[in-house]
């Protein structure tokens, strides 16, 4: 992804603020840097409200609440437990909006999944949205492309919300599928 294509963090910190929003965070892949690049920001802490790393997959369960029998039949790579690690750090943290991402950043597959399959979710009180990605690239570049995808997912929420169409956004939820993101 192009540098002038990323969204900017400290717009987004600053839409939050603006609206009176809080958001939340809950990473596998990504280890954290998801967080810290809206860390990153002076004045994160008026609006983020904490991250939650959860590599191992026993810990989407103990910790964010995942359904062990849906990780036992669909593994952590999918968009139903992506949408359930954000729902989980939601209810932890008791954010406005929580962001989540699971996935392969690679050099090889994992959990029946090529390197570069990436499942990105927002949840809120009325409704979700989702991405996944195949991403191209070395482990970095997948990782880097996967916090780039969450924060475009908050950046579109925001806009919405700006507008005032939040619950007719996407109260019933939303998925795309993007075959490469760069």
């Amino acid at each position: 992804m192009e540098q002038a294509d990323r969204p900017d963090p400290a717009s987004l910190i600053a839409r939050l603020a603006a609206l009176g929003m809080s958001v939340a965070t809950a990473e596998s892949l990504t280890g954290g840097a998801l967080c810290a690049r809206l860390v990153d920001v002076p004045g994160a802490s008026a609006v983020l409200r904490g991250g939650i790393c959860c590599y191992a997959t026993d810990l989407k369960a103990t910790l964010l609440g995942v359904e062990e029998h849906l990780l036992a039949r669909r593994g952590p790579v999918d968009r139903e437990v992506c949408l359930a690690m954000a729902r989980g750090a939601r209810r932890l943290t008791g954010a406005d909006l929580a962001l989540a991402t699971t996935g392969v950043a690679g050099p090889g597959p994992a959990d029946g999944h090529p390197a570069g399959t990436v499942h990105v979710a927002l949840v809120w009180k009325d409704g979700w949205d989702h991405r996944e990605l195949h991403l191209s690239g070395d482990r970095n570049r997948v990782r880097e492309g996967s916090v780039d995808a969450a924060l475009h997912l908050l950046a579109n929420a925001l806009g919405a919300f700006d507008q005032g169409v939040s619950t007719e956004m996407a109260a019933h939820g939303r998925h795309e599928v993007l075959q490469e993101f760069e």
